[in-house]
């Protein structure tokens, strides 16, 4: 990034683009410094795409459909990603499981959020899973990317009770709109250089943060 300069972000989607909406958002209020150089879907039929398009955004898409095998795919996207010169890559309901391929030239500038408290609950229906095991709180995690599905050090996680009557729309429905806070957050710390994903994990400010991520109703605001 240079001085004066907007970072750029990529941001990959697989359909309704709700937390490209939430980074767009932060970017006009001037809660994110930063700029979307590049929306990416593995889908063309994402209606995030159109999103990105009425905010007057390039969008590309590399149908993962095309492609042979995970590694094929992961080349040509990282390839896409690549030419864009972004500083931070972001993925936003992206349903892809993503291989070395992808994941290492991005190491520490790759995101992610998930809608669980991680470590518990990894991988998909992460509402349903939390209901089922009578959990009394859930919620969101924001979380470098690693190479364990859902297993990057987390950043961030914000709690939400859970509600007698709860579904797990309504659950859902609650945690996302703490998603949209909170992942936004997490990509201005590590842009502004506050965030550093390191050998012995995750620092903010210099200090080392707790291994669940930092909880965000503790975050001075």
């Amino acid at each position: 990034m240079s001085a004066g300069t907007p970072a750029r972000l990529a941001i990959l989607i697989s359909g309704r683009g709700s937390n490209l909406q939430a980074f767009i958002d932060a970017i006009a209020s001037g809660a994110l410094e930063a700029q979307i150089s590049v929306v990416i879907s593995n889908n063309p039929d994402a209606a995030g795409l159109q999103r990105a398009t009425a905010a007057g955004i390039p969008t590309r898409c590399i149908n993962h459909r095309d492609y042979t095998t995970r590694e094929a795919f992961d080349a040509a996207l990282a390839a896409e990603v690549q030419s864009w010169e972004v500083d931070l890559v972001i993925l936003a309901g992206f349903m892809r499981i993503l291989t070395p391929v992808f994941v290492q030239p991005f190491r520490g500038r790759l995101l992610n959020v998930h809608p669980s408290l991680l470590p518990k609950y990894p991988g998909l229906n992460t509402h349903q899973r939390a209901l089922e095991a009578g959990d009394r709180e859930a919620g969101v995690t924001v979380h470098f990317v690693t190479l364990e599905l859902d297993g990057g050090p987390p950043i961030i996680q914000s709690r939400v009770a859970v509600m007698p009557g709860d579904t797990p729309q309504t659950l859902a429905d609650r945690v996302i709109a703490r998603e949209h806070i909170i992942y936004p957050l997490a990509a201005q710390w590590l842009l502004c250089g506050r965030l550093q994903l390191t050998d012995k994990g995750v620092c903010l400010d210099g200090q080392a943060i707790p291994a669940t991520g930092i909880d965000y109703q503790q975050v001075d605001r």
